[in-house]
């Protein structure tokens, strides 16, 4: 070999060294996920491409492609057969999705500058309810559908260790409708009661699809930790790295522009960080403790 060929060489060497790692560890499309955060999924992946953009840019990865799911449920099942990559999940939805897949979370979501929010259950204005769950018997309540963290799995939870009693029994039960659908429900009368999340309650007031007054909160949780960014359990060690260095890097002003409204950064987290949604998982027989 000559000295201009070794050098050639040695080149190639370094520019393959200098390449983002995305492009050395992997040839394949990047899959990202998200849940069912706004009222329609063309809602949901308007405002969270900026995200997503700014992660595979920081990745090195070009070629990448956003799902969008219906359902909490349904991001979990993407995420527990191998059909994504790194996943802004739910707190429950992450939860069932460790469990069949052994995904695992890097970072929760701040909102508002913090990273818990709470569950709710809201009710029409002129319910006289002084104290709940109590004053609610017989009322028609609109559980969210199984995967999700506040409109389905806390409230269940809370019915079970808390208040001692049987949703199905108790109310005029349903269940498996959207966060939006619930408040939707409940300002409209369709319902007397429902369960949602305070985020997105404040998000659908701040937008006008819903008036304050329409409804009120009639319970709110303990904090719960916000969402999870998951990561599949064969995504490379050194990319998960990257990702979690590139959203703890992004500040108040970076937020503006990258995330959804009142979003404002990330902080670092593990499956640990989540082992109260677990547990309530694990009490209502829905996973098994790990």
């Amino acid at each position: 070999m000559t000295r201009r060929s070794i050098l050639r060489a040695a080149a190639g060497v370094a520019l393959l060294s200098a390449a983002p790692a995305f492009v050395r560890a992997q040839s394949r499309k990047l899959r990202f996920g998200v849940g069912p955060f706004l009222p329609t999924p063309e809602d949901t992946r308007k405002s969270y491409t900026p995200f997503f953009t700014y992660l595979a840019r920081e990745l090195g990865a070009p070629d990448w492609e956003l799902a969008v799911t219906t359902d909490w449920a349904g991001l979990a099942v993407a995420m527990g057969s191998g059909n994504l990559d790194i996943a802004w999940m739910g707190p429950w939805g992450y939860v069932l999705a460790n469990a069949a897949s052994g995904c695992q979370a890097i970072a929760t979501v701040k909102y508002d500058d913090k990273p818990t929010y709470h569950a709710i259950v809201i009710a029409r204005p002129e319910l006289a309810i002084a104290k709940f769950p109590d004053d609610t018997r017989g009322r028609s309540i609109s559980f969210a559908d199984t995967g999700s963290t506040s409109g389905w799995l806390i409230p269940h939870y809370y019915a079970k260790e808390v208040w001692r009693i049987d949703p199905r029994a108790f109310w005029k039960y349903t269940e498996g409708a959207s966060h939006p659908a619930n408040e939707i429900a409940v300002a409209s009368g369709q319902v007397d009661l429902a369960t949602d999340y305070d985020r997105n309650r404040d998000a659908m007031i701040s937008s006008g699809r819903i008036k304050p007054e329409s409804s009120r909160v009639v319970w709110t949780s303990d904090p719960l930790p916000n969402d999870a960014i998951a990561v599949a359990k064969d995504f490379p060690a050194e990319l998960a790295a990257r990702a979690q260095k590139a959203m703890l890097a992004i500040t108040p002003a970076l937020a503006a522009t990258a995330l959804p409204p009142r979003y404002t950064g990330f902080v670092a987290a593990t499956h640990a960080s989540y082992a109260m949604i677990e547990r309530a998982g694990v009490l209502l027989g829905k996973v098994k403790k790990g």
